[in-house]
């Protein structure tokens, strides 16, 4: 019930995620970034594990020995999907045997995308195929992702929720944290979102860096 990739910029350093899922509020559960890589965890999600993925990340660990170490402390890893990249472009990607209907994955330059319950086995592959032909900003180029996967198939059903992460090495929280949380065409939304919000995610770092260089929106009191 989700299609979901995992990647990094190979330019800015960023790494990030974007998913999609049937299931209501999706990017809360599934889509971890931070300073030093992404992690999605998916299927019969644990939330858990992202948080735990990114922290044995910033310990040095690499994707795969991250996700051994996940794997090893999981009580039901077989209901478990999860994909993991670090801002090295290192990936790592595991399906549990319980996962549902059809699975998939691919790995890619500086991406790794998965899905479970998918309309066809080779949404991964257009996921990644799509994300290395791309330019531009990580955030932009998940989205182009994230819709080549939808155009090749997508999920077998319909999909009501969607979000996008983003993290630079150099912040401790996600500079782009995105989410659809139910709509009708989730992806679509997320693009219209995005479009909205690339403009001013500069504006926001300045705000937490000098506060004092930070512009004004023109909001009533400020």
């Amino acid at each position: 019930m989700t299609f979901s990739i995992a990647a990094r910029c190979a330019e800015t350093g960023e790494t990030g995620c974007a998913v999609t899922s049937s299931s209501i509020c999706v990017a809360a559960r599934c889509a971890f970034a931070g300073p030093n890589g992404a992690v999605l965890t998916q299927n019969v999600t644990n939330p858990a594990l992202g948080p735990q993925g990114l922290a044995l990340m910033a310990a040095g660990r690499s994707p795969q020995e991250t996700l051994e170490r996940l794997l090893a402390g999981e009580a039901a890893p077989e209901y478990r999907q999860l994909l993991l990249i670090d801002g090295q472009g290192r990936t790592a990607v595991y399906d549990g045997d319980n996962a549902l209907g059809v699975v998939g994955r691919a790995d890619g330059v500086d991406c790794v995308a998965a899905g479970n319950l998918l309309a066809d086995a080779g949404v991964p592959q257009a996921m990644v195929r799509a994300f290395e032909q791309s330019e531009g900003p990580l955030a932009e180029r998940l989205l182009v992702a994230m819709e080549a996967g939808l155009a090749a198939g997508g999920e077998a059903g319909p999909i009501y929720s969607a979000g996008l992460v983003v993290a630079r090495p150099n912040e401790s929280w996600p500079v782009t944290n995105l989410r659809v949380d139910w709509g009708e065409a989730p992806i679509t939304e997320l693009r219209a979102l995005w479009t909205r919000y690339a403009p001013q995610l500069e504006d926001y770092v300045t705000r937490a860096r000098k506060p004092d260089a930070a512009p004004s929106y023109g909001v009533p009191g400020e």
